[in-house]
């Protein structure tokens, strides 16, 4: 079985959900199939608004997103009823919501859902004009059980079984609901950013999958950021661990925990563009190779703050750095990079909540300074840190573009080397190293 899902502007308008529909008969005529499907393009973000506008007793908005489904349903040659029946139960939902002037978070995951379930109602009903058997599926109704954490749910290991056994029941293609789920109480989860990738990589990993295709609407995972590096290319080929270090420091084509089903399966997962069908995209494997020059892409990450805790207590201390670390899980302040010296520590959030009682804690102990608008720039290859010259490389081809660097990260990974820079450095830092080790005599 191949596991297809597309995302939001794979399905924005109806020539684009044609587009998928021929992608997923070309495959379903080589064999079984399986599609996850988010919501139409901006939908989930609409959805979200007029759940918090709905609270405070606007509605407004409701009405144009009613007709943005009925029109695309038109537009594909389907009656509007593939659409109505859940619309109906949006606009209670909604009206409710409004009349009590109250949006808990469970109520909030429930509005949202219903992008992702008309979208499924509308490709399934797509796939039935054309001649092919097809179900729209709630990932609920396949098993797919999380914990109660609305918003960002977590999902259990249960779940893996119940899809492996319920999958074949399903008539036709079937096509899943991707970014909701249930948890054991039957109340209506989603699973955060990349919920959708993640569906995939879950229904891949308990149907045994020979493959899992993400479809967007770049062609793979790039060189660098095409809006910073005109001359940004695909990556052929990728490990999980550089997927995974390029998803976290910034690609947004995938996200790290969408991976996990599929690393643990050793699935490979497939980034496409369905605006491009033709182009091989990018085959993210459990192991892959390390080619000339090392860096296989450049990663960036913007809006961070910079903190550096300073003490000459911390030098052959015990316990100098779990007291600073539980003073930040104390206060929820989420730490991406660390890097240390013998009487310092310098970390990086993006979240500035919790950030200031965080500072006046520490400010008992040592002493700290908190830089804002800071970014990271991170080069990632299979072989990094095993290659002699890659920092030398990095460093100096920062130091050419006038790049100051304020902290440094290496060794935690295999696969990356990061540094902190300001902000408004962030793009010409990535050029500079682009040209580095992409268009230049040494790549």
């Amino acid at each position: 079985m191949i596991v297809m899902k597309f995302g939001g502007t794979s399905l924005l308008d109806a020539g684009r959900v044609r587009a998928a529909a021929s992608l997923i008969e070309h495959e379903h005529a080589r064999g079984p199939v399986a599609v996850v499907v988010s919501a139409h393009g901006g939908v989930t973000d609409v959805l979200l608004g007029l759940a918090r506008s709905a609270r405070a007793g606007d509605t407004s908005a409701l009405a144009p997103l009613e007709e943005r489904h009925r029109s695309l349903a038109r537009g594909l040659g389907l009656g509007t009823e593939v659409v109505d029946g859940l619309l109906a139960e949006l606009r209670r939902r909604v009206e409710g919501i409004a009349s009590l002037g109250v949006l808990e978070a469970q109520i909030l995951d429930l509005v949202a859902s219903y992008g992702e379930r008309l979208s499924a109602s509308v490709v399934a009903a797509c796939l039935r004009s054309r001649g092919l058997s097809a179900s729209a599926v709630a990932s609920w109704d396949l098993g797919l059980v999380t914990d109660s954490r609305f918003g960002e749910a977590g999902v259990l290991q249960e779940s893996y079984g119940a899809m492996a056994r319920e999958l074949p029941r399903v008539s036709g293609v079937p096509v899943v609901t991707g970014f909701v789920a249930r948890d054991a109480r039957g109340q209506v989860t989603t699973l955060g950013r990349g919920g959708s990738d993640y569906t995939a990589s879950i229904l891949g990993a308990a149907a045994g999958a020979r493959e899992v295709q993400i479809w967007t609407d770049v062609p793979g995972v790039m060189t660098a950021d095409p809006r910073y590096v005109s001359r940004a290319r695909s990556i052929e080929t990728l490990s999980f661990a550089e997927a995974s270090e390029l998803a976290y420091y910034g690609a947004k084509v995938i996200h790290p925990s969408t991976l996990l089903p599929a690393v643990e399966r050793d699935i490979p997962v497939r980034v496409l563009c369905t605006l491009q069908p033709a182009h091989p995209g990018t085959l993210i494997l459990p192991r892959s190779d390390v080619r000339h020059g090392v860096v296989k892409s450049i990663a960036h990450r913007r809006g961070l703050f910079l903190i550096s805790v300073v003490s000459t207590r911390m030098l052959q201390a015990v316990g100098f750095l779990a007291r600073v670390f539980q003073v930040f899980a104390e206060h929820g302040v989420v730490i991406d990079l660390v890097s240390t010296s013998e009487v310092s520590v310098s970390v990086t959030t993006d979240d500035g909540r919790g950030l200031p009682e965080s500072v006046a804690a520490l400010r008992a102990f040592s002493t700290v300074e908190v830089a804002d608008a800071r970014g990271i720039v991170t080069v990632v290859g299979e072989g990094l840190r095993e290659t002699a010259g890659v920092a030398g490389r990095v460093f100096g081809a920062l130091a050419e573009e006038g790049v100051n660097v304020e902290a440094i990260s290496q060794g935690a990974t295999r696969v990356a080397l990061s540094v902190v820079v300001r902000e408004l450095d962030v793009e010409r830092a990535v050029g500079a190293l682009h040209r580095r080790f992409f268009e230049g005599q040494e790549s």
